[in-house]
C-alpha cells in the first residue's frame, strides 16, 4: 500500500509535468477571462455539424476534427488556438490538438469542453441567437 503522507521528496518532477500540461491545456473561465481582457484567442469548435449547430462557444471557427488534414491552413497566423468538444467524457479536443500540434501549430485544449463552458454560464450561440445558463453551482461560484 502506499504511503500518501507528505514526505521530504524530491518533487521536480512533478513540478516540471505540471508546467508541461499547463503549457497545453486551459480552461474555460481562463479562456472567458482571456477574451473579456482582449487577449488575442481563436477558439476552435472541433464536434460535428450537428453539435456545433445545437451550440457552441460565440465565435468559435467551426473546424470538425476529421476536416483538420485538409482545412488547417486556414488557421495559419491566427492567435492562441483553443480546440474544444463536448466536454471531460470526449477526446476530440485532445485528438485534435494533437493532430494540430503535429502539422506544427501551438494549440491549447480547453478542458471541460462545451460541457463546461455552458454549466459555468458562459455565453451560447446557437441560430435563435446568444443565450446563458443558470450557473451549475458545481461548475462555478454562483453570483
Amino acid at each position: 500500500m502506499t504511503d500518501l503522507a507528505p514526505s521530504p521528496a524530491d518533487t521536480s518532477d512533478a513540478v516540471s509535468w505540471f508546467e508541461r500540461k499547463l503549457r497545453h491545456e486551459t480552461d474555460p473561465s481562463d479562456v472567458a477571462a482571456a477574451r473579456a481582457s482582449g487577449e488575442p484567442i481563436t477558439i476552435i469548435d472541433v464536434r460535428n455539424q450537428a453539435s456545433f449547430d445545437q451550440g457552441h462557444v460565440p465565435g468559435a471557427i467551426h473546424l470538425p476534427r476529421p476536416e483538420i488534414a485538409a482545412r488547417h491552413e486556414e488557421l495559419a497566423g491566427l492567435p492562441g488556438l483553443v480546440v474544444y468538444c463536448w466536454g471531460p467524457a470526449c477526446n476530440g479536443a485532445t485528438r485534435a490538438a494533437l493532430e494540430l500540434s503535429r502539422l506544427g501549430y501551438t494549440v491549447k485544449e480547453m478542458i471541460g469542453g462545451f460541457e463546461y463552458w455552458a454549466r459555468e454560464g458562459l455565453a451560447i450561440q446557437t441560430a435563435e441567437g446568444r443565450s446563458r445558463r443558470p450557473v451549475d453551482p458545481l461548475t462555478a461560484p454562483l453570483a
